[in-house]
C-alpha cells in the first residue's frame, strides 16, 4: 500500500495573498492600526534619532573640541572635578604661576611650546559709544597660536616684547572687530576692557560657536597686562605642546616629574595639581554617551514590550471578530499552515507599519536638529534596517499565540459563530 501522498506546501500565490489580506486588514482599520503601533513607533524613533544624535555629537566633539587639543597637555589647579568633595580638596591646592610655566618651557626636553594663560568670562569690552557684553578676556603668554587655533585676519599677534615688558594691547576676536569697529580698521585703536584703555594690534579669524557659546567674543592681552587689570591672585592654566604625537605620552610624564619636583611634593601623595588631555575628555564624553545609548535600550525595550502586548491582544480581537471567516476558509480546503500564514502575516505587517513611522519620525527629529541646531546629525542606514527588522520580529513574535489560536479552531464551530 503506497503512502498517502504529503499536502502541498503554500504556494507562493498563497502567500502573497497572505499579505494582500493582511495590508486589506491594515487599511480597514486605520484608526486602529496607529494606535495599536504606538509603542513600536516610540522604540524605533527613539533608535533613529539618538542614533542620529549620538553620530552627530561624535562630529561636533572631534571637529570642534578633541581637534583643537591634539597633542596638547593642560595642566591646572583642579582637573577633572567629578564630585563637590574632589572639589573642596582642590581648592585647598597651591595655584599654578607663570614661574611654574617657565620651569616647564627651560626644561622640559619633549615640549615643542609651553604656553600659560588665565581667563576671566562676563566682562565688558567699549570703544566710543559701542559697548559689547559677555565678553571672555585671556591673559596668555607668546605662543598661544600654536596651542589653540587662532588664526590672524588683520595686523598681528601679540608678541615676545608685548608679554615682557606688559603692553597694554590686545588681540581681538571677530565679533568684537564688527561690533566695535564697524566702519573702520580696527588695528590701531583703542579698546576699553574692565576700565583699562588697551590698543588694538591684530584681529583674529572668525572661530564659530562651541556648545551655542561664541569663540569669536574673547580678548587676548599678554598675561601681566591682565594682572594688572584683575590682580595676580589667579591659578593658571598651562598648555604644553609635544614635539610630536610620540612624545605626547612621555610629555605628559616628564610634565608631572618637574612639577612635582618643583612644587616639592613628597613620594607617594597624589599630585596637587591636574593634567588633563583631550583623551581625558574624550573617555568621559564616551561614557556619557554610553550611558545615553543604554537608557535609551532600555526606553526601546519597554516599548517594544508594551507595543508587542497591544499587538497580540489587538490580534485576538482580530480572530474573534473573524471567526466566521476562518470556519470559511476551513470548510473551503484552508490548512492550520494556511491560517497561520495569514494572522502571522498580518500581525508582521501591522508592526513593521509602526516601525515605518518610527522611522519617520526619527529622521525628521535629525533634520530638525541639523536644521535649527549646530548639531551634525546624520541617519545611519544600519539603524534604520536593524530598526525595521526588530520591529517586525515583534510582530512575528506576539503574533504567534493569537495565530495558533486562529488555525486551532474546529470549522464547525467556527461556521456558527454570528
Amino acid at each position: 500500500m503506497s503512502p498517502a501522498p504529503r499536502p502541498p506546501r503554500a504556494s507562493r500565490s498563497g502567500r502573497s495573498e497572505n499579505w494582500r489580506i493582511a495590508l486589506d486588514a491594515l487599511r480597514a482599520n486605520k484608526l486602529r492600526s496607529v494606535l495599536t503601533v504606538l509603542g513600536n513607533v516610540v522604540a524605533v524613533m527613539s533608535v533613529i534619532a539618538v542614533v542620529a544624535i549620538i553620530d552627530g555629537l561624535n562630529t561636533y566633539v572631534s571637529e570642534k573640541i578633541l581637534e583643537e587639543g591634539l597633542r596638547v597637555i593642560y595642566i591646572d589647579k583642579y582637573g577633572l572635578i567629578m564630585t563637590e568633595d574632589e572639589f573642596h580638596d582642590a581648592e585647598k591646592r597651591r595655584d599654578l604661576t607663570v614661574l611654574d610655566a617657565e620651569a616647564l618651557r627651560s626644561q622640559m626636553r619633549t615640549a615643542r611650546d609651553v604656553v600659560a594663560q588665565v581667563d576671566t568670562r562676563d566682562q565688558r569690552a567699549r570703544h566710543g559709544r559701542d559697548e559689547l557684553r559677555n565678553v571672555t578676556v585671556l591673559g596668555t603668554t607668546e605662543g598661544y597660536e600654536a596651542v589653540g587655533k587662532y588664526e590672524i585676519e588683520e595686523g598681528r599677534h601679540l608678541e615676545p616684547d608685548d608679554v615682557i615688558h606688559r603692553r597694554p594691547v590686545c588681540v581681538i576676536g571677530s565679533e568684537l572687530a564688527q561690533q566695535l569697529f564697524p566702519n573702520v580698521d580696527p588695528v590701531g585703536q583703542m579698546v576699553r576692557v574692565s576700565g583699562w584703555q588697551l590698543r588694538v594690534v591684530g584681529t583674529l579669524v572668525a572661530r564659530g560657536n562651541v556648545l551655542g557659546q561664541s569663540q569669536d567674543n574673547i580678548v587676548l592681552t599678554p598675561i601681566g597686562t591682565f594682572q594688572k587689570i584683575y590682580g595676580p591672585r589667579r591659578s593658571l592654566t598651562i598648555l604644553v605642546r609635544a614635539d610630536s604625537e610620540r612624545d605626547f605620552e612621555r610629555a605628559q610624564d616628564e610634565a608631572r616629574v618637574l612639577l612635582r619636583a618643583r612644587r616639592h611634593v613628597p613620594i607617594g601623595a597624589p599630585d596637587d595639581f591636574g593634567i588633563e588631555t583631550s583623551e581625558t575628555y574624550k573617555k568621559l564624553y564616551q561614557n556619557i554617551t554610553g550611558n545615553i545609548f543604554a537608557g535609551t535600550i532600555a526606553l526601546v525595550a519597554i516599548s517594544l514590550l508594551v507595543g508587542g502586548i497591544v499587538i497580540m491582544n489587538i490580534m485576538l480581537v482580530a480572530v474573534t471578530e473573524r471567526t466566521r471567516e476562518i470556519g470559511i476558509r476551513k470548510s473551503l480546503g484552508a490548512r492550520r499552515a494556511d491560517i497561520l500564514g495569514q494572522f502571522l502575516s498580518e500581525a508582521v505587517v501591522l508592526s513593521a507599519f509602526g516601525g515605518v513611522l518610527g522611522v519617520g519620525a526619527g529622521i525628521t527629529i535629525a533634520i530638525l536638529l541639523r536644521v535649527f541646531t549646530p548639531l551634525p546629525a546624520s541617519i545611519q542606514p544600519w539603524s534604520v534596517f536593524v530598526s525595521l527588522l526588530v520591529a517586525s520580529s515583534v510582530g512575528l513574535f506576539f503574533g504567534v499565540y493569537p495565530a495558533t489560536r486562529a488555525a486551532a479552531l474546529d470549522p464547525i464551530e467556527a461556521l456558527r459563530q454570528e
